[in-house]
């Protein structure tokens, strides 16, 4: 018979078993009625991006759920695709020409778009090719980008409707401006980081009394663009001072002192300046109290005109020389250290400048009520739940959503201005023969308004008789890292609520950041990103995919460590191995059919444990547990199969006929249901070992994913070769401990007042001589002094390992004093927590109960542990 190649070497049949998937179709989503659907979108990762560790986990947990589904019988389609990234790739285009000597405003927009479609080109679609090697099995077929043509189209058909419904309107208000990107961005575009600076105390003289108000700032270069100062209207300290006059030094404006609630009289001398144009709660300030705009800073971080020297000033260099211009007018008073948060670009890192702007906005006040209603109410679940506090929180405090941004590359405006100032908001082109000369907005839309339409628009929307639409929304599960639930969750919930009426997934699986072995978050500045595609090449797809999400829970970061991946590439080679040894023993052209009138009780055991292992398996993936699913076919897999069931056959399959051919068939049998559970997380080694399995047709891809069966439930098998792999467990550290030599065998004599476990060891003697290295086995009913012996205390049975010509009384002696200390640790461990009242008040009732079984267990432990301690004393 064809055995697999000696040694396990992924990289042999990881991109031809790829191939295999993609060009049979199997990642191809057919619109099959008589089958439930099931949808995943993929996070569109930018198109100019290179796959990074976040990618691969977030693309592995994707991968595992699909597979499963498509296993489970359902319709499944994972839709691909990529974002345009508008001010990522544009600074790269903007870079690139400027590298050339040239500006994008010299260029003109159609060439410089032009410039942007090469660069996408040139540079885009490298990740889908990456994720291709971690083994993704999304429909590429009906992969998707975001500047396609019929998602561009959806995106204005959003814009003009909500336009027409008053949910987007232009106004002038504080956005966060970002001087390195030239453009506006959202709130949650913007990363607030706590940095050192400084506290100064600059005095403004009232202009009709011989008199001085100190305020406070952290921002000396914005008092320019000042009109008022503020107190808090109870601050008994100025209260002759408010509707009075001050004297803006170095502008020599004059400004009022008013009085506002939003003024804390604890904070430095209980005196604000006030910028309406540079702060949002002074603008607010500035609205209630009617002090008009004064725009001091412009677009690209300098002073503007009109303020002499200082015109023309990066914000910074202009700072210095105000603080030092108001020194030497004598104004200047102290200046305090002080640690606050700074609001900081996130695509950029660039110091973000508040400033006043005309921009368009998403009045979010209506949209997030059906948002916040679908999480109260249960419809939509997130996971982990804790997180669900912060989609709560933000939508509750969500500012209206700045959506214009000063770009070229992204979905432009649908609006247009006539010549007497008229807004047109229109998909085409407004007649000018009606109009008069009409011109179209530069600006375009922020990248996460086409992003939140992903679900739908991607499926045919706004074409609701589209059939995929039709079919396969609303989608199922969105996974995706915890770091975006503001930027795209949110704005995907009430997106789709507002323009389909529905939800756009019933659930939300929020996965943690990998992080570097020492907890860091990887990055270019500490140089400790780590590359999947090198880890690929090193340890195989399987192996990175395995340790990625092995152990992983929902929401946690996780530590990427190079020996926990090593010890998974050594577990795919356990299981080829396994497979390889199994092969080797089977005939060409034989059947080797399950017969289970003459399953032997490790038999029983083996296909029982599979069938449990499925039934969590299946409970657990339901619950988005795939982390503890890894770690369960792990242990399973590794000790329960390979160590133990092929070790309790091995002896079968020195003989012929009969009953070697039995073994095989349920050996056959367990490595196929093996390889199908694992399959959704080891997709590639358990294709090509499959492959190898007699009379297979079709591909493990669309195998049948193992459910519980009834028929395969053999509980007493279970418990008797689980207690049996307990004892011989306990019998090899016994000798260890002891460093008996595994050539001495010696008798075991087991002592239990059971009946059902002195017949499973009666039944099982046999597989406890040979494994456990003994000689004979007696089984006793009633407690008797034994002679020589180390013992070993279970839950209800001893064993007493006869040490005769083997061991040193006072070393088994010794060994019983460190169990008996074992004992007692956990014996107060258990006694401590039923002596604490709130945990006894607060816990349910079956964790109660479980530690008082276990302080009975424990003492009857010591009791006997201290008998054997006497014995051998006594002697």
């Amino acid at each position: 018979m064809k055995n697999l190649e000696k040694n396990y070497n992924p990289k042999s049949f990881e991109d031809r078993i790829y191939k295999d998937w993609e060009n049979g179709g199997y990642f191809t989503a057919q619109v099959d009625k008589s089958k439930e659907p099931f949808t995943i979108v993929m996070p569109p990762p930018n198109v100019t991006g290179n796959l990074h560790m976040g990618h691969a986990l977030v693309s592995t947990l994707q991968d595992i759920v699909i597979r499963w589904k498509r296993m489970s019988g359902y319709s499944t389609l994972w839709l691909p695709g990529t974002d345009h990234a508008s001010i990522a790739t544009e600074a790269k285009v903007v870079e690139k020409i400027r590298n050339e000597g040239h500006t994008k405003f010299e260029l003109g927009r159609e060439k410089f778009l032009e410039e942007a479609w090469d660069w996408t080109h040139k540079y885009g679609g490298n990740i889908k090719k990456q994720l291709r090697k971690i083994g993704v099995s999304a429909d590429w077929s009906r992969e998707a980008f975001t500047l396609d043509k019929n998602l561009s189209s959806a995106v204005e058909e959003v814009f003009v409707k909500m336009y027409n419904d008053r949910l987007i309107y232009r106004g002038e208000r504080i956005v966060n401006y970002c001087p390195y990107c030239d453009t506006a961005i959202s709130d949650a575009e913007v990363d607030h980081k706590d940095e050192k600076g400084n506290l100064w105390y600059f005095d403004y003289p009232l202009k009709n009394l011989d008199r001085k108000i100190t305020i406070a700032t952290t921002r000396p270069e914005t008092m320019l663009g000042d009109l008022a100062v503020a107190v808090d209207p109870t601050d008994e300290r100025y209260q002759d001072l408010i509707g009075e006059m001050v004297i803006l030094p170095i502008v020599n404006r004059e400004i009022p002192i008013i009085s506002d609630d939003y003024v804390d009289k604890e904070y430095g001398t209980g005196v604000v300046k006030i910028t309406p144009s540079h702060d949002p709660n002074d603008f607010e300030v500035g609205q209630r109290h009617d002090l008009g705009q004064c725009v001091v800073i412009e677009h690209d971080g300098t002073i503007s005109d009109g303020y002499g020297e200082f015109s023309g000033l990066d914000r910074y260099e202009a700072r210095k020389k105000i603080v030092a211009k108001m020194d030497e007018l004598g104004l200047l008073g102290k200046i305090e250290e002080l640690e606050h948060a700074v609001g900081h670009c996130s695509r950029c890192g660039t110091i973000i400048e508040p400033l006043v702007s005309k921009q368009w906005f998403v009045a979010m006040k209506e949209l997030v009520k059906p948002a916040l209603e679908a999480y109260t109410s249960g419809e939509l679940k997130i996971i982990p739940e804790r997180f669900g506090k912060i989609y709560v929180n933000w939508l509750e405090n969500l500012r209206d959503w700045n959506i214009s941004r000063q770009l070229w590359w992204g979905h432009r405006l649908p609006v247009y201005y006539t010549e007497n100032g008229e807004i047109i908001v229109s998909k085409e082109q407004p007649d000018e023969s009606v109009y008069g000369k009409v011109t179209r907005d530069s600006d375009t839309l922020d990248t996460w308004f086409s992003s939140a339409l992903w679900p739908f628009s991607t499926l045919g929307w706004p074409n609701e008789n589209a059939e995929d639409y039709k079919y396969f929304f609303p989608t199922n599960t969105l996974i995706t890292g915890y770091d975006i639930i503001f930027f795209w969750v949110i704005r995907m919930v009430f997106s789709s609520l507002y323009n389909t009426g529905k939800l756009p997934f019933n659930t939300v699986y929020l996965n943690g950041i990998v992080r570097d072995s020492q907890g860091r978050k990887m990055s270019k500045s500490l140089n400790n990103g780590i590359d999947p595609l090198d880890e690929i090449d090193k340890y195989g797809a399987d192996a990175i995919r395995f340790n990625l999400v092995s152990g992983n829970s929902p929401g946690n970061d996780m530590r990427y460590i190079d020996d926990e991946v090593k010890d998974k590439r050594n577990f795919a080679n356990k299981i080829w191995n396994a497979s390889r040894f199994i092969f080797m023993n089977m005939e060409d052209e034989k059947e080797y059919k399950l017969d289970r009138g003459k399953l032997t009780i490790e038999d029983k055991w083996i296909i029982s444990r599979i069938n449990t292992l499925s039934k969590d398996i299946d409970r657990l993936l339901n619950q988005y547990e795939i982390g503890i699913v890894a770690v369960n076919l792990y242990e399973f897999i590794w000790f329960e199969f390979c160590d133990w069931y092929i070790e309790f056959v091995k002896t079968r399959l020195h003989d012929e006929g009969e009953v070697k051919d039995n073994a095989l068939a349920v050996l056959l049998y367990s490595l196929e249901n093996i390889l199908k559970l694992l399959h959704p997380f080891m997709p590639y080694i358990t294709e090509e070992i499959y492959s190898y399995l007699p009379n297979k047709e079709d591909l493990i891809i669309v195998a049948n994913y193992p459910k519980y069966e009834e028929l395969n439930h053999y509980e007493w098998e279970e418990k008797a070769v689980s207690k049996l792999i307990d004892a011989i467990t306990s019998l090899r550290a016994q000798r260890l401990e002891l460093n008996v030599p595994n050539k001495n065998k010696s008798k075991l004599y087991i002592f239990t007042e059971s009946d059902e476990t002195a017949g499973i060891f009666s039944k099982l003697s046999n597989n406890l001589i040979s494994l456990a290295n003994l000689s004979e086995v007696e089984i006793i009913r009633e407690d008797k002094e034994i002679d020589n012996v180390a013992v070993t205390v279970k839950d209800d049975y001893k064993l007493y390992l006869s040490l005769d010509g083997l061991i040193d009384l006072k070393k088994e002696l010794s060994r019983l004093e460190n169990e008996k200390d074992k004992i007692i640790a956990e014996l107060n461990r258990a006694k401590g927590k039923l002596s604490n009242e709130k945990f006894i008040q607060k816990a349910p009732k079956n964790l109660v109960d479980a530690e008082k079984e276990k302080v009975e267990k424990y003492t009857n432990m010591l009791n006997e542990v201290e008998k054997s301690i006497e014995d051998i004393k006594n002697k």
